[in-house]
Order: structure tokens, then C-alpha cells, then sequence
């Protein structure tokens, strides 16, 4: 099962996708992560973005497009979870050709629906595990031992520069200008399913997994 999760920058996507991560065999596709071990690999396509990134540009949507067809070749068997891609219409039409290319296709795009206001209240609160990601919350989810991450046992928490409230609402801007038309393409497709993403972590992802339980 091939699913997009779609929603606002801190609606939570890459969370829930860790989630369907361990409980489902999935794999995650997340664009900023396949992006910066590329740029480690050594490999042709891995000096090309570094090359670009370290230049200070953009990378363009072809070499993401290879980037995610590289990795669609390591199917474990539970399907792909597309998290922060596609962000355009270009974008989803070239995933689009992609799957059918490779003779796979999109079961369902969950999108993770929130409020502004609220949104920008709990994302300012926000910070991450410098080692594995794991996402706390200053007011609402703390480690369970100050200091010392629940997953990892690491030390090294970070804060976003850009998790605050005028940042924030710059991002949300970018998102409803070029992502939110999303929305209107997969539902005129028949895969759009919308979840309420301020739900607590536990009830989104019952609603991800009532989602995809509906998926034939």
C-alpha cells in the first residue's frame, strides 16, 4: 500500500509516518531525508546534489523524482509512505508517471487537516531529538526523563530557528500557495481522505489506520 500524507508544515506527517513506520513494515520517503544521504553517498547522483546544495540552489524536481525511484527498487513488502512530496502539481504528475512507470500506484492521500492559530501554538513549543528525530513538545509531551530522549537515550535536543510564530505563518503561506491545489487533485482522483491533525498523536493515527482500513 503507497500512501501520501498531506498537510501544513507541523501538522505532524513525519510522526505519524514513523508510526505507520514500525507498525506496518512501511517505508518512509521523506524528501529531506533522501536528500541529505545522497549527498553523503558518494554515488554519481549523490555529488549532483551536493553539488547543488552546496551551491546555495535548489534541487530540481527530476533528481527527486530519480532520488524516490532509486528507493521504490527496495519495496519491503508494506509500500511507501510519501511524506513532504509531492509539494506541487508538477511534482504529483511526475510521481503520477513515476508509479505507473514501475507499475505502482497510490492507494489513498490522507490529508492531515488543522487549524492555523492552533496549529502556530502548538508548533512554537516544538523541538526534536538531535539523533533520532523523535519530536517533543515543551508543553505537551516531554521526556519522560528530563533531558534524555525516550527512543534513543540521547542528550542533543534541538529547537527549530523557523518554529516560531512569524516564521511559521511565512511557511503556512508557501503551503496553501503551492501544496494545498493538492487537495483539489486527489480528491477529484477519489483518494482524498481527511483526518483531524490536531488530534493527540494516539488519535491520529487511529484515524490514519480507519483511513486506510477503507482502502480496497
Amino acid at each position: 500500500m503507497n500512501i501520501i500524507l498531506l498537510g501544513p508544515p507541523g501538522a505532524g506527517k513525519g510522526t505519524q509516518a514513523r508510526r505507520l513506520v514500525d507498525e506496518r513494515n512501511m517505508i518512509q520517503l521523506s524528501t529531506g531525508d533522501m536528500l541529505r544521504a545522497a549527498r553523503i553517498s558518494g554515488t554519481t547522483m549523490g555529488k549532483k546534489v551536493a553539488a547543488i546544495m552546496d551551491a546555495g540552489e535548489l534541487v530540481t524536481d527530476e533528481i527527486v523524482i530519480g532520488l524516490i525511484e532509486e528507493q521504490l527498487a527496495g519495496d519491503s513488502g508494506g509500500g511507501f509512505i510519501f511524506d513532504g512530496f509531492p509539494r506541487t502539481l508538477a511534482q504529483a504528475d511526475a510521481l503520477g508517471e513515476l508509479l505507473a512507470k514501475t507499475g505502482k500506484k497510490l492507494a489513498t492521500v490522507v490529508e492531515m487537516a488543522v487549524d492555523d492559530d492552533a496549529l502556530v501554538k502548538r508548533i512554537s513549543g516544538r523541538f526534536t531529538c538531535g539523533k533520532c528525530g523523535e519530536v517533543y513538545h515543551e508543553e505537551t509531551k516531554r521526556p519522560a526523563t528530563e533531558g534524555v530522549c525516550d527512543q534513543c537515550g540521547a542528550s542533543d535536543f534541538r529547537f527549530r530557528a523557523d518554529d516560531n510564530e512569524e516564521s511559521l505563518r511565512v511557511r503556512l503561506l508557501e503551503y496553501y500557495k503551492k501544496t494545498s491545489p493538492l487537495i483539489g487533485y486527489y480528491y477529484a482522483k477519489g483518494l482524498l481522505q481527511t483526518v483531524d491533525g490536531l488530534d493527540s498523536m494516539d488519535g491520529v493515527a487511529a484515524q490514519i489506520n480507519a483511513a486506510l482500513a477503507k482502502v480496497k
